[in-house]
């Protein structure tokens, strides 16, 4: 294998704090009176804060996370239209909890149901809306149930739309990161709706439970939960700058508890780290020589955008490295992994992504092989 350096940008100018920002510890996350907590960078996933991530939590009306997710993918497949009429069942219109108001019998617009699930967290519009896409409530949880394996929720079972309480209805703090982080990045324009204050509907005009969406200008989602049994829970998301993070809150004695809790972790993440986009999908980082091939060289890069979490002002310090095949023969498929770049701050790795080939390369003719064969003799 052969190591090559890779200049950062921006390096003059970030040297001059480097060496006070080494020196600066980074506290310990705040202190949170709370079943489960999990703060998380979007961009990077790497893990900020986290208290019990795992533990199977009951997610009440967070659960609707999971019941927008599938109506924005049905719409996004061509399967549902915004615009389109559903009839409200009399299981929908009975539905306790949480309501948008809807009647039974009545159709209602797909769109306005999503208002009522998302700014409203209706248990009817949620009712109404799995019944639409799925047949059936129960049919909709089996949807929710492959979903979350798809996504690598690994702790989660949804027996219902809603997050009505059932032993066998549960999640967790870090698969909740997981469903939020795929909503913003799956569907960015219906994304937009968890950012709405309010809606009227049947001339009921109700307001987002999420407070932070008027407390700090940065927050854009997500979504509120509570139960008697569940607590008090609030999954937020905030953009400030480039950076974005994800804050779950599970279990929290009160509605101003889940809210004061959030705030503090996205203060503590927006405070202490920074996120940096290090290399672009596609972009070419080295070109190397291939043997036997169609041509001699081959451009490398990696696959997909590689972000970075970091205290703040330590990406001077930053130590990036390549390790490339050191004979690359041809054929050579598109994105086929022929080498790392490794990143690492005090000596510490901290991200570790394949190198690929940007595009294919066939294999020589006859005489370049033998050229190449003869090549590698002296070399």
């Amino acid at each position: 294998m052969k190591r090559l350096s890779i200049m950062f940008g921006l390096l003059v100018c970030l040297l001059a704090s480097g060496a006070w920002a080494a020196s600066r510890p980074i506290p310990n996350p705040p202190q949170i009176d709370a079943t489960s907590y999990y703060l998380v960078d979007y961009d990077s996933g790497q893990v900020l804060a986290e208290k019990d991530p795992d533990k199977a939590i009951e997610p009440a009306s967070i659960t609707k996370l999971m019941t927008a997710y599938l109506v924005f993918k049905a719409i996004d497949e061509g399967d549902v239209s915004l615009d389109e009429d559903v009839t409200i069942s009399e299981k929908a219109w009975r539905m306790k909890g949480s309501k948008m108001f809807v009647e039974v019998g009545k159709q209602v617009k797909v769109e306005d149901l999503l208002r009522g699930l998302i700014i409203q967290s209706g248990n009817d519009a949620s009712v109404a809306l799995a019944e639409h896409v799925a047949g059936s409530e129960s049919a909709f949880a089996g949807y929710m149930n492959h979903q979350a394996r798809l996504l690598g929720m690994q702790n989660s079972n949804f027996v219902n739309s809603t997050g009505w309480p059932d032993e066998n209805h549960y999640s967790s703090a870090r698969d909740i990161a997981i469903l939020a982080r795929a909503i913003i990045r799956d569907f960015p324009d219906s994304y937009q709706l968890y950012s709405e204050k309010e809606f009227t509907y049947n001339e009921i005009r109700q307001f987002n439970r999420n407070r932070l969406l008027w407390r700090d200008e940065s927050v854009d989602g997500v979504k509120t939960g509570h139960t008697e049994s569940a607590g008090y829970c609030l999954v937020v998301s905030a953009l400030r700058g480039d950076m974005r993070l994800i804050s779950v809150v599970i279990g929290t004695k009160s509605d101003k508890a889940r809210t004061q809790s959030s705030q503090s972790m996205l203060n503590y993440g927006f405070r202490f780290f920074e996120t940096h986009r290090l290399y672009r999908a596609q972009e070419v980082l080295q070109t190397t020589r291939i043997w036997y091939g169609a041509q001699e060289q081959v451009n490398l890069g990696v696959d997909r955008d590689i972000h970075i979490t970091i205290p703040r002002g330590r990406y001077g310090d930053l130590d990036a490295s390549m390790e490339v095949d050191s004979r690359i023969e041809a054929p050579v498929t598109q994105g086929q992994q022929l080498g790392k770049v490794n990143i690492r701050l005090d000596e510490e790795l901290i991200v570790s992504e394949n190198i690929v080939a940007m595009q294919p390369v066939d294999k020589g003719s006859l005489f370049a092989r033998a050229m190449d064969s003869i090549k590698l003799m002296f070399q």
